[in-house]
């Protein structure tokens, strides 16, 4: 008996070592936290009346389109699993050569990588600030997955990710809120992705400050209320930001559709991503949207397509999954998805639009 209570302590004792040690190496953030704001002394303010152009990008980590990554494909059977340094450098000039031509003023990215093994531990964002015009000096971000060992048979190192949201115009404060996170198994859940808002405020002269908010929606969420609990949460923070007085605009990959004909539309492997009633609606009846539903959905639909999976039976972009939402105190001018000349950089096109401050 003394014997089998010693091995029963030193099992727990070991058991209780592992418990500690997967929580200490993942990330477990607060539902509401402030984010680091990197902004030089002198970068001018907005000014009311003023255009603000803004650009929201998913970027893929810089992989390029070359690859079609282990979760390409609903099954996981995707033959690669990193890009090559090669693919990441070519990726990142392509990202800075669109962004330098298209000149926006606000640029909120997602899946930038930073400490990840795929991408040799790198923090993506200083790499590309450094080949950006040096006007873009004001950046904040929130990490949404963040390990320092996920023991998944295709990845089995580091995980790193992150929106970041750079600007030319003063960022005041960034805080970043937690998204309602995915059901799992409990040791699963400790490396799962912690999606999240990053919102920024940038002063206006004379006026209630400007936030942009930055988001990515979770992917796979299918057979759980994952997207309705994270569209509400997006939503409550919008109609707080309306009814305080705050204009805003929040831009990013919802991972949804839009509520309308694209559901039926694509192949139907390809509607195992979706809900047929869209989760998105409860924003969309809301507040308008660039593309709004009448473009989306209308017979130019191709030119506001935003998403070209890497899968291989996907042979150019055929879905709208990315958004700008901007408040009604706002004006909308021009805004379009850059297709063109974007659609061998990511699996994701950028969407643009310019606003008028108030």
């Amino acid at each position: 008996m003394k014997w089998a209570r010693r091995i029963l302590f030193g099992l727990l004792a070991v058991v209780v070592l592992l418990v500690a040690a997967v929580w200490l190496t993942t990330f477990h953030p607060p539902a509401v936290r402030a984010e680091t704001v990197t902004c030089p002394e002198g970068t001018p303010n907005l000014q009311p009346g003023q255009d603000l152009e803004v650009m929201s990008w998913n970027v893929q980590y810089m992989a390029g389109k070359g690859y079609v990554f282990w979760y390409d494909l609903f099954d996981e059977s995707g033959p690669d699993e990193r890009p090559s340094a090669t693919a990441i450098t070519a990726t990142f000039e392509e990202v800075a050569r669109v962004i330098a031509d298209e000149s926006p003023d606000v640029i909120l990215l997602q899946e930038v990588d930073d400490g990840a093994s795929r991408t040799d531990q790198e923090d993506q964002l200083v790499r590309l600030l450094g080949m950006l015009p040096d006007e873009y000096a004001c950046s904040a971000s929130a990490f949404y997955w963040q390990a320092r060992f996920v023991p998944h048979p295709r990845i089995m190192g580091s995980a790193g990710m992150k929106l970041s949201t750079i600007s030319r115009y003063r960022i005041d404060d960034a805080t970043r809120y937690q998204l309602p996170i995915m059901p799992s198994d409990p040791l699963t859940r400790q490396f799962n992705f912690r999606r999240a808002i990053l919102e920024v405020r940038l002063p206006v002269e004379g006026g209630p400050a400007f936030a942009l908010l930055n988001t990515h929606l979770d992917a796979f969420a299918q057979g759980s209320d994952t997207m309705q609990q994270q569209v509400a949460l997006a939503k409550g923070l919008l109609d707080d930001l309306s009814a305080a007085g705050n204009p805003w605009v929040m831009g990013g990959d919802f991972n949804l559709l839009p509520p309308g004909p694209q559901f039926e539309n694509l192949p139907p492997d390809q509607r195992l991503y979706y809900e047929a009633d869209s989760e998105l609606a409860v924003l969309t009846a809301a507040y308008p949207s660039v593309p709004s539903l009448d473009e989306a959905n209308g017979a130019d639909a191709l030119a506001w397509f935003t998403h070209y999976p890497n899968d291989p039976a996907v042979a150019g972009p055929d879905r709208t999954i990315d958004f700008l939402f901007f408040s009604s105190a706002i004006g909308l001018k021009d805004h379009a998805v850059r297709s063109a000349d974007t659609q061998s950089i990511s699996d994701h096109l950028p969407v643009v639009a310019t606003f008028s401050v108030p």
